[in-house]
């Protein structure tokens, strides 16, 4: 079975719903009018008898008209719109009297009808309304009097209304459907635009937005939120291309580098030193690409997913002296003056893993950039209920227009002054997915020739 469009049950919904409220407003409006007729009539009774009730005389037990012959000349001697039919009958249930306008009909004595209660019953095959109020003499009932009106009048008003209803009723669903159906049609547009541009995004081509529409309502939103969206995606996949032509630049690099000096090697016998020599700096080449893929590795395996962490009560001031050994030879080569200040023990809740990354990163930073006989500073200090780690060098630092993009995978500040200096440019950016992922707080500031500060704010643990 096919399903309805979109649009479709919307204007069905809508419809049903209409429909029971129709419905609803329909047979109240009939109820109203068959009420108000009723209550017409009903007052009509009543003063009838009220009024027929004083023109009698009563004596012991019997009863008869005041003026007969004035009754007999007044209106009910014919059947106008709204007859009233008038018979009087005695206690044995015979008629007495009875209005001119009955001729040869009489008005049904029922001994089992409720007295004073007004009651739906036929006259010559036309329904009228009836009431039977009896006559008292003495509190003993001597006999009756029978009023009734017609009810053709308003039962054929009542049949009429009702046929109006029920043609009028599909007449107006048919045409609310279609209303209904065009106005949910213009208020999904925005959807269609949004199917249209969907089926517009490819991989080559995300530069397609949805049209926002006018009205501010929650299609503007959704198609706000997916533009945004697209908008993600394009930058992530940007990214993405410019990491991946980045890192086939730099892995090409040595290679070619390698290739080159193999070739120039192979061209004719060399002696033991031009071999040695050849072969150290090709070693060194070898040793750049693997710290190259290593990085590389690392950087992709934070990139798009969570490592599942390891947090744990981690003593500071252990990890910095740890890191700080491991680059104890490159430090002594430098002559740096390495000032590590810890006032007392330092405790902090992460991942000891990947936090000895972001100190083994940064401080290989500091290291690299500082001049021979520079200086690098270590602190740890409390500050607004947190552990602050920095580390400060003495450096070339940055200029104030690379500092936003020193984070970025490959970014290296003035490589080209600096050539002495080998690097990837992926170490900051590993320690910025690094930091995001332990919920670090980083702050990097430079100046050049004036040095590089970074600081680090971390949760103290909480110790028994």
């Amino acid at each position: 079975m096919q399903q309805l469009s979109f649009k479709n049950r919307i204007a069905s919904n809508y419809i049903i719903t209409t429909a029971l409220l129709i419905f609803v407003v329909f047979c109240v409006i009939y109820s109203v009018v068959r009420l108000t007729f009723y209550n017409d009539i009903d007052g009509d009774i009543a003063l009838e008898v009220t009024t027929h009730l004083n023109e009698i005389k009563i004596n012991k037990n019997d009863f008869h008209l005041v003026h007969e012959d004035e009754w007999k000349e007044r209106e009910h001697n014919t059947v106008d719109v709204n007859p009233v039919f008038i018979a009087f009958y005695d206690k044995e249930g015979s008629v007495l009297e009875k209005s001119p306008n009955l001729k040869n009909e009489v008005l049904h004595f029922d001994p089992s009808a409720a007295d004073n209660e007004l009651y739906d019953t036929k006259l010559l095959k036309n329904k009228i309304r009836q009431i039977q109020v009896p006559i008292f003499s003495n509190n003993v009932s001597i006999g009756h009097i029978i009023i009734a009106m017609s009810l053709e009048g308003p039962t054929l008003v009542l049949n009429r209304l009702a046929q109006v209803l029920i043609i009028t009723y599909p007449l107006i669903l048919v045409l609310l459907f279609f209303i209904a159906r065009f106005i949910a049609g213009r208020s999904i547009k925005p959807i269609n635009a949004i199917i249209n541009t969907s089926n517009n995004i490819t991989r080559d081509n995300l530069t397609a937005r949805i049209p926002l529409p006018q009205n501010k309502d929650e299609l503007y939103t959704l198609s706000k939120t997916i533009n945004n969206l697209l908008d993600r995606i394009e930058n992530a996949i940007d990214r993405e291309k410019q990491f991946t032509s980045d890192a086939s630049h730099e892995l090409r690099t040595p290679l070619t580098v390698l290739k080159g000096t193999l070739e120039v090697l192979v061209r004719k016998p060399r002696n033991t030193e031009e071999y040695l020599d050849k072969i150290t700096f090709c070693i060194t080449e070898i040793d750049r690409l693997n710290q190259l893929v290593d990085q590389l590795l690392l950087l992709a395996r934070f990139e798009n997913q969570k490592k599942s962490l390891s947090i744990e009560n981690l003593y500071l001031n252990g990890t910095l002296l740890d890191v700080i050994s491991r680059f104890s030879s490159t430090i002594e080569n430098k002559n740096i003056q390495l000032r590590a200040n810890f006032n007392e023990d330092y405790y902090v809740q992460t991942d000891n893993y990947l936090f000895s990354i972001i100190i083994s990163n940064l401080l290989s930073n500091a290291i690299k950039y500082s001049a021979q006989d520079g200086v690098i500073v270590i602190n740890i200090q409390r500050k607004n209920n947190k552990i602050e780690c920095s580390i400060v060098d003495s450096g070339i630092g940055i200029a104030a227009e690379d500092l936003e993009k020193v984070f970025n995978p490959f970014f290296r500040s003035d490589a080209n002054e600096h050539p002495q200096i080998k690097g990837t440019g992926l170490g900051l950016s590993i320690v910025k997915k690094l930091c995001l992922l332990l919920a670090i707080e980083i702050q990097f500031t430079s100046k050049v020739n004036n040095g590089t500060s970074v600081i680090l704010s971390l949760d103290e643990a909480k110790l028994k």
